[in-house]
């Protein structure tokens, strides 16, 4: 019961935070749209900062799963590629992608937020693993872009153009075309 009480909290702070913007939501507001009060709130997250530190904690592990993943493999471009891949599943289904668009649209007000400067790191980390200590600096420009392009694709496109399926497949076949030589 306390896990499903924690998501919810979860699910309606990142619906907010995306709607009206992380500084603009309170823990009241998140509150009531629960339907409970702020003491029953605060028994699981004491701050907003812990709700995103909560919500950043499992992108972190999926990106620390990735990276272990990349480092037992050789450096091919079979490799990246399969690592793109499994980049583009990280955050493709469910709140994972609404993580990232949360992410996205506040980018200004966590900027300095400690869990944001890890998944900085993270992806500094996948973009090194990715091109190899030898890329030129065009080739590691280029990876780190097949990178972004597989979840900036997300929401830069205008929601109802396309499926998410033909979503996901346009911006695996950009990404793609980045890691080609």
């Amino acid at each position: 019961m306390r896990e499903d009480t924690r998501s919810r909290i979860q699910e309606v702070a990142l619906r907010l935070f995306a709607e009206q913007g992380y500084e603009a939501t309170s823990l009241r507001e998140i509150a009531e749209e629960l339907g409970v009060t702020k003491a029953a709130l605060y028994y699981h997250f004491k701050t907003k900062d812990d709700i995103v530190a909560s919500l950043v904690d499992k992108r972190l592990a999926e990106l620390d799963a990735l990276l272990a993943w990349a480092r037992e493999r050789p450096r091919t471009p079979q490799t990246r590629g399969e690592l793109l891949d499994r980049y583009a599943e990280t955050i493709r289904a469910g709140r994972r992608l609404g993580i990232a668009r949360f992410m996205e649209r506040n980018q200004t007000a966590l900027r300095d937020h400690p869990t944001m400067i890890k998944i900085r790191e993270r992806m500094r980390e996948l973009t090194a693993e990715i091109s190899g200590p030898d890329a030129s600096p065009t080739e590691r420009v280029s990876h780190a872009l097949a990178l972004f392009a597989v979840h900036a694709g997300k929401w830069l496109v205008k929601e109802g153009d396309l499926t998410e399926e033909e979503l996901h497949k346009a911006c695996l076949e950009v990404g793609h075309r980045l890691l080609e030589p």
